[in-house]
């Protein structure tokens, strides 16, 4: 019996009358969460990174020559605040990953761009990020894999608005 599986049969034994197998699924869920961000931010520190910076520097690697977006499309690409944007934004430009300046379309307006050394870290850091998710996932079969991603996704579409929304 895994610790979920325990937390049910005292659920079942104190509260028969409540149905509770959702937490089969919804509290695995919940305690895998945490513990895979964990083996995640493990490669992400690795290269001098915390999680919310090498999810910038993906967005902007992501979106091909010349690396930059508005700090709002950041914001979007990443589901954080511009707030946390901000600092985010700040810690990389600190470290010489990013720079800012002023939108050539809109004067107002800032775009964040990969700089030479910015490209070299997430690209060595997004390498090494793929070889551990991969050794993460290697704990199931294949077939298990592929079930799970496909329910998984079946589930986030029912649950998250539509990216145009």
């Amino acid at each position: 019996m895994d610790h979920v599986a325990r937390i049910q049969a005292e659920w079942r034994r104190e509260r028969p009358d409540v149905d509770v197998s959702p937490q089969g699924v919804i509290g695995r869920l919940h305690r895998l969460a945490p513990l895979l961000t964990e083996r995640l931010c493990l490669v992400y520190r690795r290269h001098g990174l915390g999680e919310g910076e090498f999810d910038v520097l993906c967005a902007l690697r992501r979106a091909g020559e010349p690396f930059e977006r508005a700090p709002g499309e950041l914001a979007e690409h990443t589901m954080v605040t511009t707030g946390a944007m901000t600092k985010r934004i700040d810690r990389l430009e600190r470290g010489g990953l990013v720079t800012r300046r002023r939108s050539t379309a809109d004067g107002r307006g800032r775009v964040v761009a990969l700089t030479g050394a910015g490209r070299e870290v997430v690209d060595a850091a997004f390498t090494d990020h793929m070889r551990n998710e991969r050794s993460l996932l290697d704990l199931l079969t294949a077939e298990e894999a592929a079930q799970l991603e496909s329910l998984l996704a079946a589930w986030l579409t029912r649950l998250e608005p539509p990216a145009d929304a």
